[in-house]
């Protein structure tokens, strides 16, 4: 446990629509490190558990499908990352309604969040980890070094959502996505397992109106220079 904390880590926590997930795969990209998107862990653990064919109901049998199962992600640029699960790609499957309900089932289970807890301390490895998420710096990587939380207006991350469901040729108002990115901010800050907050040692970032490349580089500076050099 001592030698995997001195494995340097850099947290990104931030809201749905904040670009959290955009910047991390770049910032990973120019440190040369990996990189960990937890929230897609949890779909991909209840797709390894439907094939598999487990009771998604049964707690037990999914929590120790969680801790056999392999999770790899391989990025490379600003695009979306390749997610293996078991060796196949189920980068298309885990963003599927059906992978998405599955993750829902699950990640009600306490035994099935402690063993992804595992499995997301799993990813800090040499030379080091950007973990993207809602509790990467408050719960799962506390001892984190470096740790930011970004964040954007809500008027900000609807605009972006409502140009990605537009692109997607899903139908949806700009008010109806606003009033659901308020009340889900609401839910996420207000529960009482890992809400969502700025650990106390975060660097707050706002994104809004920001193009990508420089909250990228301000996210960036966050990090001592020695371990800001482009990879040789």
């Amino acid at each position: 446990m001592a030698a995997m904390q001195t494995i340097p880590v850099l947290t990104i926590d931030g809201p749905s629509g904040s670009g959290k997930g955009t910047i991390s795969r770049a910032v990973a990209d120019r440190l040369g490190w990996h990189y960990l998107d937890s929230g897609a862990l949890y779909r991909a653990v209840g797709l390894a558990a439907a094939w598999e064919g487990l009771d998604l109901s049964d707690a037990e049998a999914v929590a120790n499908c969680a801790a056999r199962t392999d999770i790899r992600f391989e990025t490379a640029g600003e695009g979306e990352p390749r997610v293996i699960v078991n060796g196949k790609d189920a980068t298309r499957l885990i963003r599927t309604e059906t992978a998405g309900a599955a993750a829902s089932a699950i990640a009600a289970h306490p035994q099935v969040r402690a063993a992804l807890v595992a499995l997301q301390h799993g990813f800090r490895r040499a030379p080091g980890l950007v973990a993207d998420g809602r509790d990467m710096g408050t719960v799962i990587f506390p001892d984190a070094r470096w740790k930011v939380f970004l964040t954007a207006s809500a008027e900000e991350r609807a605009k972006r959502r409502h140009k990605q469901l537009k692109e997607k040729g899903v139908s949806v108002t700009l008010a109806g996505l606003l009033n659901e990115i308020a009340a889900r901010d609401e839910r996420d800050a207000s529960r009482s397992v890992a809400p969502l907050k700025p650990a106390q040692d975060a660097v707050v970032v706002d994104s809004t109106g920001t193009p990508i490349h420089e909250v990228v580089e301000r996210v960036l500076a966050v990090l001592p220079e020695q371990l800001r050099q482009p990879r040789r």
